[in-house]
């Protein structure tokens, strides 16, 4: 269910943001305007206007007056999905985080964290916050790209390295890290070495088909439905970065369920799928920080509240990657 939609007249404290030399202006002249797409095909556009922000009845945050863009019109997913709307965090001069560092309001930092099987939803904290042992660090350049890279190195499966050039994952703005990305996406490369490497240490699973026919899934069955298990059939996955440090994933953070049947690899054009669950990933100008952890997340965390979109009937289910 969507929220009420923003009209700025009835807003006493929303004011447009008048057009310059440092925007894109309507056609009468008088507007800053945007516009934003996605790689996935989506777009959204608008004007620009400034108002009160606030960030949730149990955040720390005060309203903060901030520029934001008022949609006018969105395509693609950003209109099927039905959202609300979409909060960039990226290193742009408008993005939330940037107004709010601008403002002295919170350090130069933001954290994300993922649900797990079964837990679903996250939370967001924005502004520092004291790194938990075992946070895993990696350099990260902004004058690179625009993107928040992330300097990997090697995957290890079960302790062993992926034979791989480390070029595999530095090609254009390198490995990136992006949090509106459902899965992670490799090289057609890296891809295969993980995919052999994976079927070498899982060969005792049944071969099965996948339940979607349109994708070329590489799908097993025999691997049960507890997620406390997994770690007993499927090995675990370390990233390792440039400076040494390495990041372990456990098998939940790779697989994803299915109902149909109880392993699937997702392949589409040669791409990795795999979630992020229970992890903390912390985002500052110069390093981004991640970390595996384990919580149950509180019914309400900020702003934000958990809902259970579907109770699934007891039924076969498939791990997917």
């Amino acid at each position: 269910m969507q929220d009420p939609r923003f009209q700025p007249n009835l807003s006493s404290t929303y004011q447009p943001i008048k057009c310059s030399i440092n925007c894109n202006c309507d056609n009468e002249g008088v507007q800053c305007t945007y516009e934003r797409r996605y790689a996935e095909m989506s777009s959204s556009s608008g004007v620009l206007g400034e108002d009160i922000v606030s960030f949730g009845n149990e955040s720390e945050l005060v309203p903060q007056r901030a520029v934001f863009g008022c949609e006018t019109l969105e395509t693609g997913d950003l209109y099927s999905q039905r959202a609300d709307g979409i909060m960039g965090l990226g290193r742009g001069r408008l993005s939330v985080m940037d107004q709010l560092v601008d403002k002295r309001v919170i350090d130069d930092s933001f954290s994300l964290c993922y649900g797990g099987m079964g837990v679903g939803g996250g939370a967001m904290v924005l502004g520092a916050i004291p790194s938990p042992p075992g946070m895993v660090f990696t350099h990260s350049d902004p004058f690179r790209s625009p993107y928040y890279n992330i300097e990997l190195k090697e995957i290890h499966v079960a302790g062993k390295p992926l034979k791989l050039s480390p070029k595999v994952f530095d090609q254009r703005h390198g490995t990136v890290l992006d949090s509106g990305t459902t899965y992670a996406y490799l090289p057609e490369e890296a891809f295969l070495a993980f995919k052999d490497a994976l079927i070498k240490k899982i060969h005792f699973l049944k071969r099965v088909h996948g339940p979607d026919p349109s994708y070329n899934d590489i799908c097993f069955s025999g691997a049960g439905r507890d997620v406390t298990q997994l770690s007993k059939i499927f090995p675990e996955v370390d990233m390792v970065f440039n400076n040494g440090q390495k990041w372990s994933l456990s098998p939940e953070n790779y697989l994803f369920r299915s109902v149909y049947i109880l392993l699937s690899i997702y392949r589409p054009f040669l791409s990795l799928a795999w979630f992020i669950y229970n992890t903390s990933i912390i985002f500052s100008e110069h390093n981004s920080a991640l970390r595996e952890h384990r919580m149950q997340l509180p019914e309400k965390f900020g702003g934000y509240q958990l809902v259970e979109l579907k109770v699934e009937p007891q039924m076969k289910r498939s791990w997917m990657f």
